[in-house]
């Protein structure tokens, strides 16, 4: 088929064909969409006694009034537990004590010396590892580190050296002369 209008009846202008045919076929369908039925189909109408079923209307009320009634007591009891705090209305006033708090506390006692016994295992047991050789073998780094450095280290270290020195002998030097104003006094 090809692309362009092809109108029904021959046409100077193919243009003004296209535009009419269109034009006819939408009016077309709009009276389709407004036509009417001729024949009428919708059948007779139906008793109103046979639409409004009597008994199955009563039979919801009744429900209803079951449903209410249930709320109306439900609703009063709730207020009535609001007002009380919870508490049962009974004359008995028993003890409120667990059953089972005798094993409980022997349980807790149990648990307790265990924890003791563990404690004192812990702080009696040895160290293994030894401060002293950890302390050496940090040295031996350290002058490896030296050893090893570009620039020398050690000039850093005893100047960081010097400034706690420097602060401890202020402090010494502080306490000294308080000292000896205290003895002039």
């Amino acid at each position: 088929m090809h692309s362009a209008y092809q109108p029904t009846a021959p046409a100077a202008n193919k243009y003004l064909q296209k535009k009419w045919d269109q034009s006819k076929y939408e009016e077309h369908r709009r009276k389709v969409v407004k036509a009417r039925p001729v024949v009428d189909t919708k059948g007779f109408q139906t008793p109103a006694h046979l639409h409004l079923k009597l008994k199955k209307l009563q039979l919801e009320e009744e429900r209803l009034a079951t449903i209410e009634r249930d709320n109306h007591i439900l609703s009063s009891k709730l207020s009535d537990i609001m007002r009380s705090k919870g508490l049962v209305d009974h004359r008995n006033s028993y003890p409120e004590r667990s059953l089972n708090a005798e094993k409980r506390r022997q349980q807790l006692q149990e648990v307790t010396r265990e924890n003791q016994g563990i404690l004192e295992r812990i702080t009696n047991q040895e160290s293994e590892y030894r401060r002293q050789r950890w302390e050496e073998d940090w040295e031996r780094t350290e002058r490896c580190r030296d050893d090893i450095a570009r620039y020398p280290r050690r000039v850093t270290n005893q100047q960081r050296y010097k400034k706690v020195l420097f602060q401890q002998d202020t402090d010494l030097n502080e306490k000294q002369t308080s000292s000896s104003l205290d003895s002039e006094h």
